[in-house]
């Protein structure tokens, strides 16, 4: 067709160079318009292929054929064919089930004997500190959703300060000026003078057009990575120059059949202003510097980072129902399937970003940031913890897990830590107060490692759902996964915690394990000496006294022999 009009004159060939030239500007400026189109091809090409594959088929077969007996069974086979494939596919979830068995396959997974402990345990749950980030700006900006990560060696919730989506003029114009940076590990978050960073980011999430994070990484894909990649959670943090960088998490999907997520490696956007150059840049080849999960490790700021994206950490976890083989899931065997439990509405949901100590669990396991996820059986009324697991949040090819089940632990999991801790404090008004995010507390105190569940209680607003109570002294709640006692504890002395849940369960723990073994304090040097010196001296007066004694005994035979 297109041969036979470029034949008719020179009239008819200019007209096809120039909406050639067209077609190919739109192709080349709109990547990131219909880059979800080709990752909708790349994610069900098998699907795609199979079905067209019948469909041509069928259609030849229904050409072909005279009959019109013939050309009914054909058509409804057809129908047959495509309505059981999509019962099967997407009502069954067949294909989500597929998807998951190649990522447990995939997976280089690595069985634990011995959990790690926790380290720099955050205080705020990350729905509060949204709340209260969102409290200390003005009408005319937004707050993106925080995301835990080490900055200078403290764990950091970090969250861009940026134009206001409401506004959309204020997207067009405007730049994100300002970064919070607030401890994680403090219950008093500041979000005004030194935790409020100055730096301004051209490319940000709420921008608009070639400035949005997803257009311009998206524009930065080369034509294979378009197919293959597409961007995820951003992150903001400093590189190894001290400099704010925006790190955007990237997923690769692989495989041909049945396709699925991986981590795809970072796309890293520096902070400045945007000028003229700037924009020929973003509307051409994009913004950003890829690097891939091979090359990470060559970027300190980068290692025992929190960078992977918890859309492929979810899956990855999830797919540990196939530990026990193919046919495990499905409904006539799960007899050690698992799920990860669901976060009631508008809470925050697993994986929990956690800093672990792998120091002394005899595994080449980094210690620093990881996704955790606890694992329970899939029935609604299981609560128990079956698995925990360890997932690298800087993309480290490898996943950690700790079988709590084949252990015979009979840890409560996360799904029971609510109502445990609700019963605990009947007094509390429980209509509007809930606790959330209850996260891994692993330490060893008297004698062994314990596993508890961190939980703090806040406030929901009966108007907005995800309006959480930003309170900066919140109540905290410890909940033993093996005794399911709740120990609440003074959020503004974490130094005191492993003594405050001691001093309650001692007995408990002494009567059970039979062990007689108590908490006792570190004491400093001077402490410990000032013990000796104490010991001299009592022992000192203890021998004056012993000699005292024998002399008046002397004294008092001598006095009974001369009767």
């Amino acid at each position: 067709m297109i041969k036979n009009y470029w034949s008719k004159g020179s009239k008819q060939k200019k007209r096809v160079i120039i909406f050639s030239i067209i077609l190919l500007a739109v192709l080349f400026f709109l990547r990131d318009d219909y880059q979800p189109a080709l990752l909708f091809v790349r994610k069900f090409i098998f699907i795609i292929v199979l079905c067209l594959s019948f469909l041509f088929l069928g259609l030849r077969k229904f050409r072909k054929s005279a009959s019109t007996g013939n050309r009914i069974g054909i058509l409804f086979f057809l129908s047959l064919f495509f309505g059981a494939l999509y019962y099967v596919g997407w009502s069954m979830n067949f294909y989500d089930y597929m998807k998951t068995y190649n990522v447990f396959n995939d997976l280089n997974k690595v069985e634990i004997n011995e959990l790690p402990l926790t380290q720099n345990e955050r205080i705020q749950p990350l729905r509060n500190i949204f709340s209260m980030a969102n409290e200390s700006v003005g009408e005319t900006k937004d707050v993106s959703l925080p995301h835990l990560v080490r900055v200078d060696g403290h764990n950091q919730w970090t969250m861009a300060i940026q134009p206001t989506e409401k506004y959309v003029w204020q997207g067009i114009k405007d730049n994100t000026e300002e970064v919070f940076s607030v401890s994680s590990t403090t219950p008093f978050p500041r979000f005004s003078s030194e935790n409020r960073i100055p730096v301004t980011f051209s490319i940000g999430e709420s921008l608009k057009f070639s400035r949005n994070t997803y257009n311009a990484v998206v524009q930065r894909l080369n034509p294979w990575m378009l197919f293959n990649y597409e961007p995820s959670d951003t992150y903001y943090m400093k590189n190894d120059k001290g400099a704010w960088v925006e790190v955007v998490s990237l997923i690769k999907w692989k495989g041909f059949f049945f396709p699925y997520p991986t981590f795809g490696g970072v796309m890293v956007i520096e902070n400045g202003e945007h000028d003229v150059k700037d924009y020929l840049e973003r509307i051409t080849i994009g913004k950003g510097t890829y690097i891939s999960p091979e090359e990470m490790k060559n970027f300190a700021y980068l290692t025992k980072q929190n960078t992977l994206s918890e859309s492929v950490s979810r899956l990855q976890a999830e797919s540990l129902k196939f530990l026990a083989g193919f046919s495990d899931p499905l409904p006539w065997n799960m007899e050690s399937a698992v799920k990860i439990p669901e976060a009631p509405k508008d809470q925050n949901a697993q994986p929990y970003v956690t800093d672990f100590n792998f120091s002394d669990s005899k595994t080449d396991a980094y210690s620093g940031l990881y996704h955790w996820f606890g694992l329970e059986p899939v029935g609604n009324e299981r609560t128990s913890l079956s698995y925990s697991v360890f997932i690298p949040a800087d993309g480290t090819d490898k996943l950690y897990y700790y079988d709590h089940a084949s252990k015979k632990q009979g840890y409560a999991g996360v799904s029971a830590m609510p109502l445990k801790v609700k019963e605990s404090k009947k007094e509390y008004d429980w209509n509007s107060n809930t606790p959330v995010e209850f996260r891994p507390y692993i330490k060893e105190i008297a004698g062994r490692k314990r596993m508890f569940f961190l939980g703090t209680v806040s406030t929901i607003s009966a108007n907005n759902p995800e309006q959480f109570d930003g309170s900066a002294t919140p109540d905290l709640a410890l909940v033993d996964s093996e005794y399911r006692d709740v120990v609440w504890i003074n959020a503004k002395k974490p130094s005191t915690w492993n003594e405050e849940v001691y001093s309650q369960l001692n007995e408990a723990w002494r009567t059970s394990e039979g062990t007689n073994i108590y908490f006792e304090k570190e004491h400093t040097v001077l402490e410990k000496n000032q013990q000796i010196l104490d010991s001299i001296k009592l022992l000192s007066k203890q021998e004056m006294k012993r000699k005292e004694i024998e002399k008046l005994q002397k004294q008092i035979d001598s006095i009974k022999n001369n009767q």
